[in-house]
């Protein structure tokens, strides 16, 4: 009789277990994803250290940006920012496309993202090329290619993702609407990537001309 009630339990505990498994219930968080707002977190504070030293140069020295800088252009940098503002919003179709398990559709606009992404290194570069200033012209000077360098680093490290992303899908059953982590976790950083470089655009292209 105890076995018997032993063995009823063991049927309802893999009842539980599996229905839960078809619900898409865990018992555990995924770590993976709270490892990857662990490191966004403390990668935003880099960020806002770079951002919190440009404020207080800006607010203690008598000329800001210092005599004899060049006015910064604002046409490429306007450009690059609706490129990667726009380039989440195509990126975020990708997923939605994966949801529906349409592995081509999220090729596509991964693929798309990834040569916007590129486009906007190109623009960078192009305005570094150009730039009438270099690194160690002034203090100006080297918080612009220090801030606007590390987030360029960034939206590389962002393409590279979705690259590997795009790479992984051609296995057949690697992404689907079930398992997504590594195009949820690419879509994510390239967010963070994009929000940065808003308060980055305000800070040093618009405060400072």
């Amino acid at each position: 009789m105890q076995g018997s009630t032993v063995d009823n339990k063991s049927q309802i505990a893999i009842a539980s277990e599996q229905e839960a498994a078809a619900h898409g219930h865990h018992e555990h968080p995924d770590y993976r994803m709270i490892g990857l707002y662990i490191f966004l977190i403390s990668d935003s504070m880099t960020f806002i250290g770079f951002f919190a030293a440009l404020l207080i140069y800006r607010a203690i020295v008598p000329v800001w940006p210092p005599a004899g800088t060049p006015e910064l252009e604002l046409l490429i940098p306007i450009i690059n920012t609706a490129i990667l503002v726009t380039s989440s919003f195509v990126m975020h179709k990708g997923q939605t496309a994966l949801k529906n398990d349409d592995i081509k559709g999220l090729q596509t606009w991964f693929g798309i993202t990834a040569a916007m992404g590129a486009v906007f290194i190109f623009g960078q570069g192009y305005e570094y090329f150009h730039a009438e200033f270099g690194l160690t012209t002034n203090l100006f000077s080297s918080c612009f290619f220090v801030l606007t360098g590390f987030h360029g680093l960034h939206v590389i490290t962002g393409v590279l993702l979705i690259l590997c992303v795009l790479w992984r899908s051609r296995e057949e059953g690697h992404y689907s609407s079930s398992s997504h982590f590594g195009v949820e976790a690419a879509e994510i950083y390239w967010h963070f990537v994009d929000v940065i470089w808003l308060v980055l655009f305000v800070l040093v292209y618009l405060i400072n001309n």
